[in-house]
Parts: C-alpha cells; structure tokens; sequence
C-alpha cells in the first residue's frame, strides 16, 4: 500500500487527446459510443478519475464535454479542457475542415499546465518533486488509464535515463499511450517551435518501450467503424 501510493505520487495528471480530425472514422472519436452506452471521452474521464489527479482533456477547441455522472463518482477531480499549444483561438468556428496540429502540441499544453499547477501550489515541496509524470491516452484506445498507469509505472525506476516510457507491440510504437516527464516540457517547446510536429523523431532518445500482450492490441490504435466495432468486442471478453 504504501509503495503504492508513493508511486502515485510520481503522476502529476493524466491528458486525454481527443482533438484528432478522424477522417477515416467520419465522427469525433472521443464521442464514440460504447455498447455500454457510454461516450469514449467518458468512460476515459470515468477511468482517469480513479487516480485522484488532474484530467487534462485537449480537444483541439471543439468544446466535447463529460458526463454528470463522472464528476459524482470523483468530484473532487479537476477536469480542465485545455487548447493546443500554439492555438489560434481567433481562427473561425466555421471551418469545415478540423485543423490540427498533431499531438505533440496537445502534450506541450499539458506539460505546461500541470508545471503551472504545481508552481501554484506552494505547500507539500517534497510530494511536487515527485508528481512528475504527464500519463498520455489518446482516443483510439479503450485501454483504462488505471490499466495503461500500473503498466507503465514499473519502469520508471528500472529507466531512470529515459524521459519518455510508451507502450510497444511487435512492430510499433505507442507514444500516445505512454508517460512523460514533466521536464521535457523546454525541450518540447522549442522542438515545436522550430516547426517540427513528428513525435517519433522527438522522443527517439529519450524513449523506453514497454512491451504489452496481444489482448491489449485489439483495443488501440483503432481508425474506422470497423475497428472500433472490433474493439468493444475484444473489451467485452
């Protein structure tokens, strides 16, 4: 128990990327629904709220929001939506065509909120160092946050060189689900700044993959209806 929750200490918030264009699937993923019932943004709101941290849902400006229901179960979660780094907020809401920036912008934005939210809080110095850990999922997974934390956090002791910890299967990587640390966020920025967006490229050096089983696999990395019907089978197993 004790190890537990020091270990929870490390992760500082959770950020759930949900602001793809998912032109493939022909709706918004993150308001998918389940065979629960469910919208996806909720049931990962749903899941992140288990580990009593901040839930950062970056939605590219679109405006999803969560269900009533999730705030009773944790209400005292902050769930803060926050726009991509770099963002016109300006820019038309009529355009018909979503823009987006790619991922690494909605990570910037939360690396850099939850350095903001730390700085402001001016008590418990030592458990602040510790919370240093940024928890990534994107919305093409049904992977539970509490599920893809107890997996990842392992490593953080056995790499500590490594800034980056993702999940891999045999022939990828996974940096969307995945931890970062809250460090990286100078380095990040100006990576972006510079004009780059490849998030390969940026987390090369600092990345420890982590291996995970084949049931995990058939619930990410889904871009159709198809594959989304093929994964809330492989959930509902």
């Amino acid at each position: 128990m004790t190890e537990r929750s020091t270990n929870l200490d490390r992760l500082a918030g959770v950020v759930i990327l949900a602001g793809g264009a998912s032109r493939r699937m022909r709706t918004a993923k993150a308001m998918l629904t389940l065979p629960s019932g469910e919208q996806l943004l909720d049931y990962h709101v749903r899941h992140a709220s288990k580990l009593q941290i901040p839930i950062l849902v970056a939605d590219n400006g679109r405006g999803f929001q969560t269900g009533l229901d999730v705030y009773s179960e944790s209400p005292n979660v902050p769930i803060i939506h926050i726009a991509d780094y770099g963002a016109d907020v300006d820019s038309s809401e009529h355009d018909e065509q979503i823009k987006t920036g790619g991922a690494l912008v909605a990570i910037e934005s939360a690396l850099q909120t939850l350095n903001g939210l730390i700085s402001l809080n001016d008590s418990g110095v030592s458990k602040n160092v510790q919370a240093s850990w940024l928890l990534v999922i994107s919305c093409d997974s049904l992977i539970p946050a509490t599920d893809l934390w107890q997996k990842l956090q392992c490593e953080i002791s056995l790499a500590a060189d490594k800034k980056v910890i993702c999940l891999k299967d045999d022939g990828h990587l996974y940096p969307l689900l995945g931890l970062y640390q809250l460090s990286i966020e100078p380095d990040l920025k100006a990576y972006i700044d510079s004009g780059q967006r490849r998030v390969m490229q940026f987390i090369q050096p600092l990345v420890q993959a982590v291996p995970f089983s084949k049931e995990w696999q058939n619930l990410t990395n889904f871009n159709t209806p198809e594959d989304f019907k093929q994964a809330c089978a492989a959930l509902s197993k």
